[in-house]
């Protein structure tokens, strides 16, 4: 029996249901909502630092707060949407965003503002998780990586379609009124998914939970396809939270642009990290189709990039010139992309789908742990440093060598057809074992 469970495999055989590609879009808006809520902090530090007269360390513990109850979250959830329908467990966390936006439109704390973006990330933290499994009940196995891709898309687009609006905002009239415009589009979200969001009708997450062969939660979490997804992902992912909160203040208060500028300057790692995730998603799915395994398509293909993209890095403080030092900058960071592509159906492909909720929402919160260490790393560095400047360039040179020691360990660690195999198995004398308890003969 295969580890995906009965339906899974005759999914192949039906092909995708109609529908499919719609629930994807308005996946990909929710992602897209997700991330313009992420990157409003980041956008918006400059003229936020002064107002509430905020040191570099302080302004670093703001964007390290999203992440405290992000992974904590995103476990329990996890666990949730194993029997309960993601349909309305995304409904609920989209409420939550909205909700936790609406305090910044007036006067406002520090103190506020770190406790709604507690709030925030609480409700953010189990976001994809739950968007991938929600999209592996519309996909088989074997078309699943582009519709991850499209899925991952919306955390460019929520950039790149988001910036250039709320920074008009922040320009033209506050800060405070960006937050707001947020929670609107956020309730804009939630009324088009209970309109039409729905079920996948692949996979009955209540009917595998009571048939399917599960595999013990620490042999999945102890198999080196797992450890390899968190350690490669945590690498690419420190490299995310410091451009949702530090890429805005370096590009302004480091390399000399405005705030003006900076709307469509802090697009540029978005919109290349965009086509990254694009393209690996297209010839992850191409190379399968001709016959490679996931060891190459998924594991190989995800992990290399990261060790290009550190090496890049982390040549940027021995070059001369800001548009250089931010090119450098956006490809280096832009190549993480590809990891966040191949992992999750590599989870999904040696993980029964009834404990597959839980495995992909514990697989966030681990990785995601770098976005508490990350931004507080940056604004500490910063603050001791001689310059401004050269604590940037220590920070981004520290991002360097996480992002290239996580993707020598994707390579190493990297192996979910052979994963699958030996998993299941393991699992195949449980099954008979308790066929055998309960069969009359």
């Amino acid at each position: 029996m295969s580890a995906q469970g009965t339906p899974s495999a005759a999914s192949k055989t039906t092909g995708t249901p109609k529908g499919a590609w719609t629930i994807t879009f308005l996946l990909f808006l929710f992602m897209l909502v997700n991330f313009a809520d992420k990157i409003v902090v980041g956008l918006a530090g400059v003229p936020i630092m002064p107002d509430l007269k905020l040191t570099p360390e302080q302004f670093g513990l703001l964007g390290s707060s999203f992440f405290f109850l992000f992974s904590i979250s995103a476990i329990v959830v996890g666990f949730i949407v194993n029997k309960v329908p993601t349909r309305w467990v995304l409904l609920a966390l989209a409420v939550i965003w909205a909700l936790a936006q609406f305090p910044m439109v007036g006067t406002v704390s520090f103190t506020t503002l770190l406790i709604c973006r507690i709030v925030l990330g609480a409700g953010e933290g189990p976001a994809f998780a739950v968007a991938a499994h929600a999209i592996y009940k519309w996909f088989p196995d074997e078309k699943r990586t582009l519709p991850t891709a499209i899925l991952s898309q919306g955390s460019a687009f929520g950039v790149i379609l988001a910036v250039p609006a709320l920074n008009w905002i922040i320009v033209n009239h506050s800060w405070h009124y960006a937050f707001g415009a947020l929670g609107v589009v956020g309730l804009i979200w939630v009324a088009a998914w209970l309109a039409l969001g729905s079920e996948g009708p692949l996979e009955d997450t209540q009917v595998l939970a009571a048939t399917e062969t599960k595999i013990p939660y620490l042999q999945l979490l102890t198999s080196r396809t797992f450890l390899g997804c968190v350690a490669a992902t945590f690498g690419a992912y420190w490299a995310l939270s410091l451009g949702l909160t530090w890429f805005t203040p370096f590009i302004i208060k480091g390399l000399g642009f405005s705030q003006s500028q900076a709307g469509w300057i802090s697009t540029l790692p978005w919109i290349f990290g965009a086509t990254i995730v694009i393209l690996t998603g297209w010839i992850s799915q191409l190379m399968m189709a001709r016959g490679s395994t996931t060891r190459v398509a998924r594991g190989v293909l995800g992990s290399v990039p990261l060790v290009i993209g550190g090496l890049i890095l982390a040549t940027m403080p021995h070059v001369e010139g800001a548009s250089l030092q931010l090119t450098l900058l956006v490809v280096g960071t832009g190549l993480c992309g590809a990891i966040y592509v191949v992992c999750p159906p590599m989870l999904g492909e040696f993980t029964p789908t009834s404990q597959r909720g839980a495995i992909l929402a514990i697989y966030g919160a681990l990785y995601t742990l770098s976005g508490i260490i990350a931004p507080a790393v940056m604004g500490t560095v910063i603050q001791r440093a001689g310059t401004m400047l050269d604590g940037y360039m220590t920070g981004f040179t520290i991002n360097a060598a996480i992002m290239v020691g996580s993707g020598l360990l994707g390579l190493l660690l990297l192996w979910p057809n052979t994963e699958r195999a030996r998993l299941t198995r393991g699992a195949a004398p449980q099954a008979a074992a308790l066929k055998g308890a309960v069969s009359p003969t």
